[in-house]
């Protein structure tokens, strides 16, 4: 075999696991939000609680602000302020569906081809409050239209995360203090 050929058939097998490892957008036994609505979830959220990682370390004030684009995607604007650097940090990625779009399963990305999931688990009626996880127990966001949450709501969206596998006492409470 020539080099040429296993450096091609190693590239093949990597996008294979590649592809295979992303498949799945959301952990075992967790399901999405269904009758999901996706106007009513555009516009802006400030992050209320995260798992930390390392594209937010350090980040407060962390919003993420959504709205559909012409092309039927998804544009996601995610802002927070490095307390440390003391600036503040940006990304714009893009977000669609994982499959029907009355199921809140999406998968996003900021990174070309590259997608993860983002799934609402937990939504309230009026579209005020919302508990996300991605694609594995290591990514899990609380979300609000207001920089507070009720301690109720809280405390639900706690017992949600809790019993899909979720350790809630490595979550980052996430200040807003900055304009």
């Amino acid at each position: 075999m020539t080099t040429k050929k296993i450096i091609r058939n190693a590239f093949v097998g990597m996008a294979g696991i590649l592809s295979f490892s992303s498949c799945s957008t959301i952990p075992k036994g967790v399901n999405a939000v269904s009758s999901f609505e996706i106007e009513k979830y555009m516009g802006k959220w400030y992050e209320i609680a995260r798992m930390d990682f390392r594209f937010e370390r350090n980040l407060n004030n962390t919003t993420a602000e959504y709205s559909i684009k012409k092309n039927g995607t998804i544009q996601v604007d995610n802002r927070g302020y490095n307390y440390l650097t003391k600036e503040w940090k940006q990304a714009i990625g893009k977000a669609k569906f994982a499959g029907d779009p009355d199921i809140a399963m999406l998968k996003v990305s900021f990174f070309g081809p590259f997608y993860s999931g983002y799934n609402v688990i937990a939504l309230d009626s009026e579209y005020t409050y919302a508990l996300i996880c991605g694609k594995n127990l290591r990514y899990l966001w609380i979300l609000s239209r207001r920089t507070i949450l009720p301690e109720d709501i809280k405390m639900k969206y706690l017992k949600i995360a809790q019993k899909a596998g979720y350790d809630t006492s490595s979550l980052v409470w996430v200040e807003h203090n900055q304009e």
